[in-house]
């Protein structure tokens, strides 16, 4: 797995959002127990993605998390970025430090062109767009062996 695991569920839940944009806001709890993921870990994610201007938050009875824009304006890239850093689009696959065309690793080559494909590919793909995937083709949120801590 290239992403952490902060940054997949992250995805899960921000497309889980997309899929609720019609709603006021959605409980956290909510999310969790339909994605089968950690409330705590899942709460501290929200927290990263509300404090860089992606989710807003909502105390109270009513209260939960939504998405600060459409779905479709938020692309797949500002998620990972957030997350997991650009890291992942900027350096070395190896984690090599100093890794450039200059002083290249040995996969630096072949890396270099496929993680501006993946770049480019994960710019285009918005919130709205894996939404609408996951309604139309029922594609899967969560691994249906994973065992979370709901507490």
């Amino acid at each position: 797995m290239i992403f952490s695991s902060s940054c997949v569920y992250g995805i899960r839940a921000v497309v889980y959002l997309a899929m609720q944009y019609n709603r006021q806001f959605v409980p956290i709890r909510e999310i969790s127990m339909n994605l089968n993921i950690s409330f705590h870990f899942l709460t501290k994610i929200l927290q990263i993605l509300t404090e860089n201007g992606l989710v807003i938050s909502f105390r109270g009875p009513k209260g939960g998390v939504k998405l600060t824009r459409s779905p479709d304006s938020i692309s797949l890239i500002q998620i990972i970025h957030t997350l997991d850093g650009s890291h992942i689009f900027d350096g070395c696959i190896l984690g090599l430090p100093g890794c450039t065309t200059r002083t290249p690793c040995l996969l630096h080559d072949h890396w270099a062109k496929q993680r501006e494909q993946l770049k480019h590919h994960f710019s285009s793909i918005t919130l709205k767009t894996l939404a609408e995937q996951v309604q139309k083709e029922g594609l899967r949120l969560y691994d249906f062996s994973e065992t979370a801590n709901m507490s």
